[in-house]
């Protein structure tokens, strides 16, 4: 074991009681951090008898972005199961909702030696494949120790990263020469993860664009805007800590007579403090979870739901995405271009860079220096249904010319 792994590893170690604390900590919110705890360790439960491929999705985002990649693994190679691992209880869950029993999951141990060990013991994986941006230095080192082929792929690094990373050349360069291929999303993104030592990346291109709604997703679309009636609808999907407040001040600014506003928080944790955000604030509103239609005096909708962007998106006029007001990176806006919706983002979309680019390029998308700014556009894009019809075209011709990232992953794969 290389010095600086050894130090990585004591500091794991130093850290579980902390990990422990923080677990019990969200679960006081969220109750799924204390469930399956032993998994987080290495220790299983399930089995699995056909041979396994190995997906690691952290969270939401990661899982929603895996949808076609699953498929084309399953396609692929029928006679094996796919196994999901995450991170986080919301993953988890958007795992089961995605794909049901037609995979299995579990979480991914931390990344203690002993316990990366007993993960790859019980699932004998043939084939793993890490999402985006996840290194896991020991993970990585104990499946080359076994031979089991470990790609990253859909793999992007911003330049934010890529700096952190260099702090650590040589540890960083160690890890991912162990690597057995890259895929990435861009050239950008090929270039920074080869001069930090990755093998030589294959271009593939990004996944998301990948995705579409599934038949389910817009009839519960429809459903939605049945309950919003003929108002005017702007969606402000996946919005972080203190942008509602800045989206309700975009609103006001807009001032468009019986506009109904839907918002729909990033985390779910975070369903409760905006609604009594909007409370304090004396905005009438209702929830998603009410299950009825919204009322002509409601101005705000709340989407306090999980798994159902899509049909909030196949419901709305124009939508912002959020992450990306406040400097957090921003959030996939491609689910919009999607179903053909135009886009509105902020100033901070350094996590979706290249997507953000393309979209702004295309048509699709505006992206806004402030709050001040995306009142002004609102309001002057309810009021030209041609502007967003043109944008909402240019959203789903970019999708097309785009796809295929999965295709081209899983060309480059071989199992053991």
């Amino acid at each position: 074991m290389s010095p600086w792994r050894h130090v990585y590893t004591f500091l794991l170690h130093v850290l579980i009681p902390f990990a422990l604390v923080r677990l019990a900590w969200r679960g006081r919110r969220q109750p799924g951090y204390l469930r399956h705890v032993a998994e987080r360790f290495g220790r299983y439960t399930v089995r699995i008898e056909r041979p396994v491929i190995w997906l690691h999705t952290v969270s939401v985002g990661e899982t929603r972005a895996a949808e076609p990649l699953v498929h084309a693994l399953r396609t692929r190679w029928p006679d094996h199961q796919v196994l999901l691992t995450h991170m986080t209880p919301t993953g988890r869950e958007t795992g089961e909702r995605t794909f049901g029993d037609t995979v299995s999951r579990c979480y991914l141990p931390y990344d203690l030696p002993w316990a990366v060990a007993h993960f790859l013991s019980h699932f004998q994986p043939r084939l793993g494949l890490l999402l985006e941006t996840e290194i896991w230095p020991n993970l990585i080192h104990a499946c080359r120790v076994r031979s089991i082929p470990l790609y990253l792929v859909n793999a992007r690094l911003s330049e934010r990263s890529a700096r952190r990373y260099a702090r650590f050349g040589g540890f960083t360069r160690a890890t991912l020469r162990e690597l057995t291929g890259v895929a990435a999303q861009t050239e950008a993104d090929a270039q920074r993860l080869l001069a930090l030592g990755a093998p030589q990346p294959a271009l593939c291109g990004n996944v998301k664009f990948d995705r579409s709604p599934r038949p389910e997703d817009l009839q519960l679309g429809q459903r939605f805007r049945a309950w919003f009636g003929a108002r005017p609808v702007f969606l402000a999907a996946s919005t972080r800590d203190n942008e509602e407040e800045k989206v309700l001040a975009a609103v006001d600014l807009a001032a468009q007579p019986g506009l109904l506003t839907v918002i729909v928080p990033r985390h779910p944790q975070r369903f409760d403090a905006v609604a009594r955000l909007l409370a304090q604030r004396g905005v009438a509103y209702q929830r998603r979870s009410e299950e009825r239609p919204v009322d002509a005096t409601t101005s705000v909708f709340l989407g306090d739901s999980l798994g159902e962007l899509y049909a909030f998106y196949a419901s709305c006029d124009l939508a912002f995405i959020g992450g990306s007001l406040e400097p957090l990176g921003g959030q996939n806006l491609l689910e919009a271009c999607a179903v053909g919706k135009p886009v509105l983002v902020g100033p901070h979309t350094f996590n979706f860079a290249e997507a953000t680019r393309l979209a702004v390029e295309a048509g699709a998308a505006m992206q806004l220096r402030d709050e001040r700014e995306l009142g002004r556009v609102l309001g002057e894009l309810l009021a030209n249904p041609d502007r967003r019809s043109r944008m909402g075209e240019a959203g789903q011709a970019l999708m097309r010319q785009h796809q295929g990232a999965a295709e081209r992953i899983v060309a480059m794969l071989t199992p053991r």
